[in-house]
């Protein structure tokens, strides 16, 4: 397996020191590089080949959302969020920046180096602790207060012809996805071989048009496919 090259962007020494101390421990994981802002963050991705970056949201010169956008948007490498959920609406507004997923900053090492395995293997984390919550507040801010006869916007009417695009199954998988279950647990839940349920993963996020699980989620929170407390 070709070894993992990951940055650590935190403005807190200590707190990449021992991220740092814990990804070391693996053969396939190397730490590549260590920054203290977002700005940082963008200008090494951009010079050097980096698979993923942990990266703190609140930070000097340039925070951790905004070095999200840039750096995923130019293709630069995946983005795993650190998180001690002081804000939420920035935990959502990375993921629509283009966060694969989150992780806290408390984390075992064991769930670190899974984190950086699964992301860089190109998965979302949806641990349900941590997305979902993010995901069902801004739902609620959406959702919440709009009465039922408000007219759809122009995105939400695209989101609703997505969904109907899905099949039942698909649909079902969906859901099944915002609740933080993996592969393995839907394949379980839904009677199906896992291999069935990449296939259906593979073909529902093609059809809405959205780049991992994570984005899947939100779109269906969006939709209204599933509403909050659900």
């Amino acid at each position: 397996m070709d070894t993992i090259r990951v940055l650590l962007a935190d403005d807190q020494g200590l707190v990449r020191a021992g991220f740092a101390t814990m990804l070391s421990v693996e053969d396939d994981i190397e730490v590549v590089g260590q920054v203290t802002n977002g700005q940082e963050a963008v200008d090494f991705a951009a010079a050097n080949n980096v698979d993923v970056i942990l990266m703190d949201v609140q930070m000097p010169v340039l925070d951790g959302i905004r070095a999200t956008e840039l750096i995923t948007g130019a293709g630069r490498g995946k983005v795993i969020i650190l998180t001690t959920f002081e804000r939420d609406d920035y935990l959502f507004d990375a993921i629509r920046g283009g966060a694969s997923g989150f992780l806290l900053k408390n984390a075992e090492p064991e769930d670190l180096i899974a984190a950086v395995h699964a992301v860089a293997g190109g998965y979302a984390l949806l641990a349900p602790e941590v997305t979902v919550r993010v995901i069902e507040r801004f739902a609620k801010q959406l959702h919440g207060n709009a009465p039922p006869e408000k007219p759809l916007t122009a995105e939400q009417q695209h989101q609703r012809k997505l969904l109907d695009s899905l099949t039942q199954r698909e649909k079902e998988v969906l859901v099944c996805m915002a609740s933080g279950l993996s592969n393995a647990e839907l394949a379980k839940k839904l009677f199906l071989a896992e291999a069935t349920v990449k296939s259906h993963v593979s073909s529902l996020l093609a059809k809405i048009q959205v780049r991992d699980r994570v984005q899947a989620v939100v779109f269906a929170y969006e939709s209204g496919l599933i509403r909050p407390g659900e």
